[in-house]
């Protein structure tokens, strides 16, 4: 399960991230991106986050987690279809000349501090 060592980073960067900052209080609330084509279960954070935050910088932090889709956009018939997985053609004009956007991300997109 890769999700741990995620998990361990992601508490990591938290920490680095707050220290930076200069500011000082409880983590409250965490809001990551994880795309839907990351290869990332979101279901697993959340599971890991469980068994690791407690006596972490995360400790009672809500974390939400936001999920884009991704697109594949096709250089042929220049359609765009909003997909579930990945594809090797266009699902419009089966056209092998596709470029997928999107969906991929795996980012820390804010954190906040209590007051």
């Amino acid at each position: 399960m890769h999700e741990l060592s995620i998990v361990e980073a992601l508490i990591e960067q938290v920490e680095k991230e707050v220290e930076h900052s200069g500011q000082s209080g409880r983590v409250v609330h965490v809001e990551l991106v994880i795309g839907r084509l990351s290869g990332v279960s979101c279901d697993s954070i959340r599971f890991v986050l469980q068994l690791l935050a407690p006596n972490t910088i995360l400790d009672g932090a809500e974390v939400r987690i936001t999920e884009p889709r991704a697109s594949c956009r096709c250089r042929d018939c220049d359609s765009t279809t909003e997909i579930e997985e990945l594809l090797i053609e266009c699902p419009n004009c089966r056209s092998r000349n596709i470029v997928i956007e999107g969906g991929r991300e795996m980012l820390l997109q804010s954190i906040e501090l209590e007051d």
